[in-house]
């Protein structure tokens, strides 16, 4: 499929840290737009489930009440916003689909307002402190596109990351970039002993991404510390933007609020495609056991 736009456009990267009011943080996500659109930015995407904090660092019943359909409440607001801006919005929301069923979802909502459609978290997690098998249900829709008045745009949800099928598949279904909402972090007891080398892998594997499918790459990552002291999530930030040869042309830092915008050519695909042509060489007809779990 035919990537839909060819003029250059400029996304933009929230990163925030997150109070326990979700309508807390639901207003400073919309100021927070409002500066990245004045800075020019087209597509804003916010962070992983942005309006909490990351609750998944407990199995608590009780915190399903965060949970909201879409569309909802809060793809009406921003919704509003995004016309009003004429802009587009990736939201991470906590979603729930009917009594029992709940996902982890990217909202996807166009420059006249309305939802564009919905992507479900395909990979679910399950470590200590992203307990999210507890509340998510996997994704059923598949890795999907979106076509916004911008550019065409893949997104995928944070433990996606580290899955190169998934940039694959919506790299091959003509996307101009890929965007990950994300929450992840170090446990205090492990940053001195792993940090540089997790933050590192992190930032490589998505890098790697962009070389291995000549694409553009945007991970938007929350910070702060969340939970207690000595158990808690310490969010390690670095928002990111990687273009196809998998150069970072826009980072945040690690510990500060950031509003990230960065301008993506899409011309600049063509441009390594042609040199490096990944696309071209692919043995199609010998990846077949791929959709193995394990070959015995």
């Amino acid at each position: 499929m035919q990537s839909v736009n060819t003029e250059k456009f400029r996304v933009g990267l929230v990163q925030m840290s997150c109070a326990l009011d979700p309508n807390e943080n639901l207003e400073k996500a919309r100021w927070r737009i409002r500066e990245a659109a004045a800075k020019g930015a087209e597509i804003v995407c916010l962070q992983e489930l942005f309006r909490s904090q990351y609750f998944c660092r407990e199995e608590n019943a009780e915190l399903f009440a965060l949970a909201e359909p879409i569309p909802g409440p809060t793809t009406e607001t921003l919704g509003t916003l995004a016309r009003e801006l004429g802009i587009a919005i990736v939201a991470s929301l906590f979603e729930r689909r009917t009594a029992g069923l709940y996902h982890n979802t990217a909202a996807v909502i166009g420059a006249d307002g309305e939802l564009a459609g919905i992507y479900r978290k395909m990979h679910i997690p399950d470590d200590p402190l992203y307990f999210e098998k507890f509340y998510f249900t996997p994704g059923d829709l598949g890795f999907i596109n979106f076509d916004t008045r911008f550019a065409r745009v893949g997104v995928l949800v944070c433990w996606d990351q580290w899955y190169p099928e998934a940039a694959r598949l919506s790299s091959i279904a003509g996307a101009n970039i890929l965007f990950y909402p994300t929450a992840i972090g170090w446990h205090p007891a492990e940053k001195q002993q792993y940090g540089a080398a997790q933050l590192d892998a992190w930032r490589t594997i998505q890098r790697g991404h962009a070389i291995a499918n000549g694409i553009y790459v945007a991970a938007v990552n929350r910070v702060g510390h969340e939970g207690p002291a000595d158990s808690g999530l310490e969010f390690w930030g670095s928002s990111f933007v990687a273009d196809p040869f998998g150069q970072v042309i826009a980072q945040a830092s690690s510990s500060d609020e950031e509003i990230l915008v960065a301008e993506c050519d899409p011309h600049r695909i063509e441009e390594v495609r042609r040199n490096w042509p990944f696309l071209r060489d692919r043995r199609v007809d010998a990846y077949a056991p791929i959709t193995k779990r394990w070959l015995d």
